[in-house]
């Protein structure tokens, strides 16, 4: 293992190291030996590793996603449509902003509306593997498992859906910022991207104030509460908050699924029992592993450790939910535990709005998949891409 220890409570491993990404587990695993929080040399930060301490810190008012004097993160000259974009984020935001902005959500967001959506994510997985299913072998990720969350949030927002594959590069070169390990070049990527999808959400604006449909983008504009900035933000995050993470999760999912055969008949017999699959694919391999919060004052993280206000600490959410305090079998993929649960989509008042149609979305993939193409197997080891941050494959091939 090179995960090095270089004190009682300090540790380092370059999260880049195919070591970390490949199999972050591992490396959860012997941190879990140390109770209490650790510190990350290679992050410079404390980081909680427990169920319970993660849950708790992502509940609790003391520990924020802004400073306490609510101050954004200050980017470079380089990132400055990125952060343009991103002063509005829901992701960066506290009540009452936060509040405002995330009411303009949910309503859109309700189990009963998202239940309207049910035919048109099967519209799109059945037309996916039509285009597929008499190669009789394809690379899944791109083939499957990215074009249906982003044609869905693109019908969502109102964006033709023959955009779809631009939206995805640009969500592509923006979520790299979000990794804490990008270099100067992924960084003016990200600030080209912001800028043309800021300059393309503005152009939806100016003509569905002319001409109003049946989407989100529309029902924002007649609220007449949120201003075009923040339309524009909360359009962005809907794309790479959604999208990226259901696709790495979809991508997992499908993996564990085919390695675990005697699920597949249990995903088709039922919808509860297909739900109860998707719960354990987001506790066993989840797509977001760090998460970081902002002490609001000086607080006691225990085991000696205090955290000064202002001072952010990681919370490493795969690891909480592979927590043998936790879980029985912890590192076993069971989708038949009485003690499921994750905290791969959130807690407290930034709970994933989008969890019910990410869970959906990759119930309804993983159905029809499985469902379409009988005798589905891997043709290659799938391996992890080069990132800690988003844990997902980089390739899925697969034959039937």
């Amino acid at each position: 293992m090179p995960l090095k220890w270089t004190g009682p409570r300090q540790f380092s491993i370059d999260p880049r190291s195919k070591e970390c990404y490949l199999d972050p587990y591992a490396v959860y695993q012997e941190l879990h030996s140390v109770p209490g929080p650790v510190y990350w040399n290679d992050y410079d930060l404390w980081c909680l590793t427990s169920y319970q301490a993660v849950n708790s810190t992502l509940k609790s008012a003391s520990f924020t996603r802004l400073p306490s004097n609510r101050e954004q993160p200050r980017y470079p000259a380089r990132l400055r449509h990125f952060a343009s974009v991103e002063r509005h984020s829901l992701l960066a935001l506290e009540a009452p902003e936060h509040t405002r902005l995330r009411g303009s959500l949910n309503r859109s967001f309700v189990t009963k509306e998202i239940n309207k959506l049910m035919p048109i994510i099967q519209r799109h997985a059945n037309d996916c593997i039509d285009s597929i299913i008499k190669q009789g072998s394809a690379e899944l990720l791109n083939d499957y498992a990215a074009p249906i969350p982003v044609r869905v949030i693109a019908g969502m927002l109102g964006v033709p859906l023959e955009e779809s594959q631009q939206l995805l590069d640009w969500s592509h070169a923006m979520v790299k910022v979000y990794t804490m390990t990008q270099n100067a070049e992924d960084e003016f990527a990200a600030n080209n991207a912001s800028y043309a999808f800021d300059q393309r959400i503005r152009s939806l604006l100016f003509d569905k104030r002319k001409l109003a449909s049946d989407d989100l983008i529309s029902s924002w504009i007649h609220e007449s509460r949120l201003s075009d900035d923040e339309i524009v933000s909360l359009a962005i995050l809907l794309l790479n908050a959604g999208h990226e993470a259901t696709v790495h999760q979809l991508g997992n999912a499908i993996k564990l699924i085919i390695e675990h055969p005697e699920y597949q008949m249990l995903l088709l017999e039922s919808d509860k029992q297909a739900d109860a699959i998707v719960t354990e694919a987001l506790r066993y391999d989840p797509p977001l592993h760090l998460f970081t919060r902002y002490a609001q004052t000086d607080t006691d993280l225990g085991h000696g450790v205090e955290l000064m206000q202002d001072q952010q600490v990681a919370l490493l959410l795969a690891s909480a939910n592979r927590d043998p305090l936790r879980f029985t079998n912890a590192n076993q993929f069971d989708p038949n535990r009485s003690d499921g649960a994750t905290l791969a989509l959130g807690a407290g008042i930034h709970f994933c709005v989008g969890a019910y149609l990410a869970k959906l979305e990759i119930r309804i993939a993983l159905q029809v998949l499985f469902d379409r193409l009988p005798g589905l197997r891997l043709q290659s080891a799938p391996q992890y891409k080069d990132s800690f941050h988003f844990h997902g494959l980089d390739k899925l091939d697969v034959a039937w």
